[in-house]
């Protein structure tokens, strides 16, 4: 059965649409979304059923994926890493909700949830509504991987119903909210304490 096609307003997100996202997630199910860079996949960070499809959907083992959250602000960060230098702290607060994602040091519950022996976590706050509100509404975050290529950009990756006719039969709901971009977010690796840039995106950086 082909996955469902979802128009959702992307600056006043409707709750009932919100709703039916989160349940399917809920459900175990895999989801095409927007954020403030490319169109994600995603899926329950809480569902290892759900991370395993997501993993076979990309065509990678889980132990091999770079695992990046959907996170809501930064009290929700806390749960899934260590102790976070000052510093650090106050560069995510300058730089997020944006379009960058965080490498941090991993705690016990991220292994415990994917069963993986990963010891970093890639974080995410979008500045994008509607994976925002799902997260919310979800009150646990999105694992979260790019539908972009490596090494090249497709035409799929901005328009939604173009990503629908590619993934339609590998997800459960694409969500159509306007065209996305197509430049993924920058990378900064932070495990160390000096934000390392690891690839630059859309979010501008400098030392």
């Amino acid at each position: 059965m082909p996955a469902q096609y979802l128009e959702i307003h992307p600056k006043n997100p409707e709750s009932k649409k919100i709703k039916a996202v989160v349940d399917c997630l809920l459900d175990g199910g895999i989801i095409i979304y927007p954020t403030d860079t490319i169109y994600g996949l995603g899926c329950d960070l809480k569902n290892g059923k759900a991370v395993q499809k997501l993993c076979k959907v990309k065509g990678i083992k889980p132990e091999k994926m770079n695992l990046s959250f959907i996170c809501q602000d930064m009290s929700h960060i806390s749960e899934y890493t260590k102790n976070i230098p000052t510093n650090i702290f106050k560069l995510m607060k300058n730089l997020l909700p944006g379009p960058y994602t965080i490498i941090l040091d991993a705690n016990t519950n991220v292994p415990k949830i994917l069963d993986t022996k990963k010891k970093t976590v890639g974080i995410r706050i979008p500045n994008h509504p509607l994976p925002i509100d799902i997260v919310k509404m979800l009150e646990n975050p999105l694992v979260t991987t790019s539908i972009k290529s490596e090494d090249q950009i497709l035409e799929y990756t901005t328009d939604p119903e173009a990503i629908y006719e590619e993934y339609k039969h590998l997800v459960d709901i694409v969500i159509g909210a306007g065209f996305g971009g197509n430049i993924p977010s920058t990378i900064l690796d932070c495990t160390s304490g000096v934000p390392l840039l690891i690839r630059q995106g859309l979010g501008a950086f400098e030392l």
